[in-house]
C-alpha cells in the first residue's frame, strides 16, 4: 500500500499519493475526490485509505506475501516516510538499509516465510557487535513493519510478538572533575568546539540541544 495523505485545493480534497519507484526516486500523484471540504472529510479519509490500498503506481514491485522480507521492510520505509519527523526517517533508513534488509537479503527469507526464530536468530547475530539498545531499535523497526503487514493483510500473525527484545543495559554516567573540564577548556580554545563544549559544561546540554541553539 502506498503513502498518502488528504490536500485542500480550490474548495475540494486532493488525495496525495507517494511511492518510491525502482531506482527509490520520490514519485506523487494528485488525484481529485470530487469531495467538497465542507463537511466530507470522513468520506474523503475512507476514500483516500481504499485508494491507497488498490493503487498500483508504475516502476515499483507491488508488496506480495512471496516477497522477500528485505524488499518488504524497505518499501514499508517508504510507505511510513510521510507520516514521521525527518530525523525519524533518517534514523529508520539508516538501519533498515544498511543492518537489518542486507541480513535477511542474504538469507533470502521471504515476507510470507520469516520465522519468529529467523527474527531471534538475528538478534542473536547483532548481539555480538553492537550494544542491546541498538538491538532493541532494530526490533522496534521490524515489529511496526510486520505490524502494518498484519494490517493490510499480508501475513495472520506478527512473527516478532513472539521475541523476548533484549534487555537495555543499565546507563552509569561519568562526569569530569575541575580539572578536566578546564583542560578541556583549554584544549577546546580558538576552535569551532569551544562554544559547545562551553554551552555543554554549564549548562548541562546535550549535543543535540547545543547545536539545536538559534
Amino acid at each position: 500500500m502506498v503513502a498518502g495523505h488528504l490536500q485542500e485545493k480550490k474548495g475540494f480534497f486532493y488525495m496525495v499519493l507517494c511511492w518510491a519507484d525502482i531506482n527509490g526516486k520520490r514519485k506523487t500523484k494528485w488525484v481529485s475526490t470530487g469531495l467538497s471540504i465542507k463537511g466530507n472529510k470522513k468520506k474523503a479519509q475512507k476514500l483516500l485509505m481504499e485508494t491507497r490500498k488498490t493503487f498500483v503506481p508504475d516502476n515499483v514491485v507491488p508488496i506480495k506475501q512471496e516477497m522477500l522480507f528485505a524488499d518488504f521492510i524497505e518499501q514499508w520505509l517508504e510507505i511510513v516516510k510521510s507520516s514521521v519527523q525527518t530525523m525519524t526517517y533518517s534514523s529508520y533508513s539508516n538501519m533498515i538499509k544498511s543492518v537489518i534488509a542486507p541480513y535477511f537479503r542474504e538469507r533470502s527469507i521471504t515476507l510470507a516465510g520469516l520465522t519468529a526464530t529467523d527474527i531471534q536468530s538475528f538478534y542473536t547475530h547483532e548481539l555480538k557487535r553492537v550494544k542491546a539498545s541498538s538491538v532493541i531499535h532494530y526490533h522496534a523497526n521490524i515489529h511496526k513493519a510486520l505490524k502494518y503487514a498484519v494490517k493490510v493483510d499480508l501475513i495472520p500473525t506478527n512473527p516478532a510478538d513472539k521475541i523476548e527484545r533484549p534487555k537495555k543495559e543499565r546507563f552509569v554516567g561519568s562526569f569530569y572533575d575541575a580539572n578536566e573540564i578546564n583542560k578541556l577548556f583549554s584544549v577546546a580554545a580558538g576552535t569551532k568546539l569551544e562554544l559547545p563544549v562551553m554551552m555543554g559544561a554549564f549548562y548541562g546540554l546535550r549535543r543535540s540541544e547545543v547545536l539545536g541553539l538559534k
